[in-house]
């Protein structure tokens, strides 16, 4: 087996670490923006996409997006972010909807 063969599988786990990395230095900056810490849900989005769902300890929310599932979490998991199994009960409870966003789901409601 040749050097390239044998480097060649390391090369997409290189990449995915290397998109965790950046992924996960937004999650930080967020936390850090909103009161230091975060938690957050991981979840597929769709085939090609994963979100990763973050709400500060402030009460703001935010998300990222991840290619893949395995990239979403390892990125929540190096930016250490306390990790729910779905996003309900006091997760979703702690969420600080700002007039923005109430005006956004008035006008979605409204057909607007």
């Amino acid at each position: 087996m040749s050097s390239a063969e044998t480097a060649t599988p390391a090369a997409p786990d290189a990449r995915a670490e290397r998109r965790a990395k950046r992924i996960a230095k937004h999650i930080g900056s967020f936390a850090k923006q909103h009161g230091g810490s975060a938690d957050g849900v991981v979840e597929y989005v769709g085939g090609i996409a994963t979100r990763i769902v973050m709400v500060g300890a402030d009460g703001a929310w935010g998300d990222q997006v991840a290619p893949t599932y395995a990239v979403g979490r390892r990125a929540a998991e190096l930016a250490g972010l306390t990790l729910h199994d779905s996003f309900e009960g006091e997760l979703a409870l702690r969420v600080r909807t700002s007039p923005y966003e109430w005006k956004r789901m008035a006008g979605i409601q409204l057909g607007g």
